[in-house]
């Protein structure tokens, strides 16, 4: 066979002067999920605002979004046609025209969780439903503007078959839950604080909880939960202390109290991070929950705590108080690091742990710097911001 050879095209740099604000500001999401065997349908609906600042009143809205199936778009109850009113390519999605300030926009799409190997976006884990978003994976879910200055309060409803998945969790508070025709249930959460949609989590299936409760300094009662299968559940005794010392310690230091009525941990044994800080709802890589006596040694033990305490740090840093933009990766992480060094730094010795971080630093950060990975903890541009989760940021920028 003949034919000419295809180049790739070559990766688009992202540059940090280039920054600009959206067009559109989304202060409100409402997510509707049909959870099937085969299949997931997601309904969302955008609260949009033209954001006036720009002055730019005949822009364009233009979603990102990635290996979805687009089902429908209806702007302000009206169906719109492809062609004439929107336009669809395989990863954007505009809308050319939106009347008024304040347009509603809702956006049907199918995505195939059970085939998703990746573990970004919604993917299926030992039989669960589980997220990852962080830092560009919402796009996987639904059409979005994908990026972290757009932060909106989330209404979210989660249908599936009870008997397969009787557990569906969401970020916030829960606000209802009930039965469904041909036994299927429904349950819908909603998290009162704004957000960037790499914090959205969902978790759907068949799992045990082990419970407990956090009493915060103004005396409200917190119901902590930790989500796994049911024989995992008797490991996971540590990371709930973990938790509770988290909570004390950001009061005592910091006076910074939790803001929610549930704080929920779900152990995934398939997940392609340590653990993940999503508002209310943290997915853990199921080594940084799991301990016992038999099998943990000491440093296994001190590594479930610093980090079940670092993600619970980022609930003021990095959740409340979040980035602008992806170059600000270290403003969260360098920060919440260096909060997770003090915490372990007073729940033991300081001077030990000084000399382990210091350590760790000079293994793998110094030899990062000196290598053909250099990079500073802001870089002026990035192809992937998937490639900068790095001892740099992190750790570098902690120090």
């Amino acid at each position: 066979m003949q034919g000419e050879l295809v180049k790739d095209a070559a990766p688009i740099s992202i540059q940090l002067k280039d920054y600009r604000q959206p067009d559109f500001w989304i202060p409100e999401v409402e997510l509707d999920f049909h959870l099937f065997e085969d299949k997931t349908v997601v309904r969302s609906l955008l609260h949009l605002k033209r954001n006036e600042s720009l002055k730019t009143p005949n822009a364009p809205l233009v979603l990102v979004g990635e290996k979805l199936k687009l089902l429908g778009v209806v702007l302000n109850g009206r169906a719109l046609n492809e062609g004439d009113e929107y336009a669809v390519t395989e990863t954007t999605l505009t809308v050319f025209e939106l009347p008024g300030s304040d347009p509603k926009l809702q956006i049907v799409v199918e995505i195939d969780p059970k085939s998703n190997l990746s573990c970004e976006g919604l993917y299926q884990t030992a039989g669960t439903f589980c997220t990852q978003c962080e830092a560009e994976s919402f796009r996987r879910i639904t059409y979005f503007l994908d990026r972290p200055d757009v932060m909106a309060t989330y209404t979210v409803r989660i249908e599936a078959d009870k008997a397969k998945y009787p557990v569906l969790l969401s970020n916030g508070n829960p606000t209802g839950r009930k039965d469904l025709p041909e036994g299927r249930h429904e349950a819908t959460w909603h998290d009162p604080h704004k957000k960037p949609c790499y914090l959205f989590a969902l978790v759907a299936g068949d799992l045990g909880v082990l419970e407990d409760t956090f009493r915060t300094r103004s005396g409200r009662d917190v119901k902590l939960q930790i989500y796994a299968r049911r024989h995992l559940l008797d490991r996971c005794q540590h990371a709930m202390e973990s938790l509770k010392w988290s909570m004390k310690w950001d009061e005592d230091t910091y006076g910074l109290e939790y803001d929610l009525d549930l704080f929920m941990i779900f152990c995934a044994e398939e997940f392609n991070m340590g653990a993940m800080e999503n508002k209310g709802l943290n997915v853990f890589n199921a080594s940084y929950v799991l301990a016992n006596n038999e099998t943990a040694t000491d440093t296994d033990y001190d590594g479930i705590t610093a980090v079940v305490g670092h993600e619970y740090f980022h609930n003021w840093t990095g959740n409340r108080v979040t980035c602008r933009d992806w170059f600000q990766l270290s403003l969260k992480e360098g920060l919440t690091v260096f909060r997770d060094q003090r915490f372990s730094a007073d729940l033991g010795s300081e001077a030990v742990a000084r000399i382990e971080d210091v350590v760790r630093l000079r293994t793998v950060q110094f030899s990062e710097d000196a290598g053909p990975m250099a990079h500073p903890i802001r870089p002026q541009s990035y192809i992937s911001i998937d490639n900068f989760y790095t001892p740099t940021v992190y750790e570098k920028g902690s120090e």
